[in-house]
């Protein structure tokens, strides 16, 4: 009798993270070198994404030598890239278009207390459903943050895909108690196929792209299905000086508590009036 045959399994995906980064940020320039408790902004994020089970390779993406310099110098792998683009995805994606990868992680270098289990759990679905074209990240929405609209909103569906992306309030609270559970902000963290990025970074800025300020938005105008994923690791994104202290107030507690001293309380990552990554040219 003939043995039936058995289905060979998928080789593992090549996964490559790619941290966007400028040195001209409108708000904070320079801010990819702030000193952090002794270290580069920059490199608190390389190191944090270093240790992600899975990926394969990590890279600074940036148009400046000063970056540049001082990714050599801590002995991360940097890139050069045009200064023209647009946005950091075009950055990423120029990186990408010149690699061997199949799932390109875009980590934006102004978060210096991204958690490595929000960007496995991110990379998971996608490994997973080669049908996914595009993954993202939100977390629980601060009622205190639901008025500002430099934090960005995001609603799924019960596939837990993005219905949409904006910086008013989502879903407006009619009934505050029910809209409140379904508030979240987006974090700003994608993985994308290799192709996906590279068609997307190809399609012209869509209208409502162009009205948020929202770059993924034009994913879902185009119909590429958004992924969305809940961390449960707050961060905290760099945009104000303000930003930064609360960063360090954080990395300095940790680095002073006793992990499980007695009498002691963990320190949640505190909310910061920050823009999400995702427009603007990082």
């Amino acid at each position: 009798m003939e043995r039936a045959c058995e289905a060979s399994p998928r080789p593992p995906l090549r996964v490559v993270a790619i941290i966007p980064a400028r040195y001209a940020a409108t708000r904070l320039p320079g801010k990819p070198l702030l000193d952090l408790c002794g270290r580069p902004m920059i490199q608190h994020v390389y190191d944090r994404v270093r240790q992600t089970p899975g990926v394969a390779q990590v890279i600074v993406a940036t148009a400046d030598q000063q970056i540049a310099a001082v990714v050599a110098g801590f002995g991360g792998e940097v890139w050069l890239t045009r200064a023209d683009h647009p946005s950091g995805t075009d950055r990423v994606a120029e990186v990408a278009a010149a690699i061997d990868a199949d799932l390109i992680v875009n980590v934006q270098g102004d978060e210096p207390l991204i958690a490595p289990e929000t960007i496995a759990a991110a990379i998971a679905p996608a490994q997973a459903d080669p049908l996914l074209p595009l993954v993202t990240t939100c977390e629980r929405l601060d009622p205190v943050d639901a008025a500002n609209p430099n934090i960005v909103k995001v609603v799924c569906n019960a596939q837990h895909q993005a219905l949409y992306f904006s910086r008013a309030l989502i879903p407006y609270p009619r009934q505050p108690a029910q809209a409140q559970a379904l508030w979240r902000k987006h974090t700003g963290l994608y993985v994308y196929r290799r192709e996906t990025l590279l068609h997307l970074t190809h399609l012209p800025p869509a209208p409502l792209e162009l009205a948020e300020g929202l770059e993924q938005l034009r994913a879902l105008t185009y119909g590429i299905p958004i992924h969305v994923v809940e961390s449960t690791h707050p961060s905290i994104g760099v945009d104000t000086p303000a930003d930064a202290e609360r960063v360090r107030r954080y990395l300095a507690h940790r680095e002073t508590t006793p992990p499980h001293g007695a009498g002691t309380s963990s320190m949640r990552p505190p909310s910061a009036d920050r823009t999400s990554q995702s427009s603007g040219a990082p």
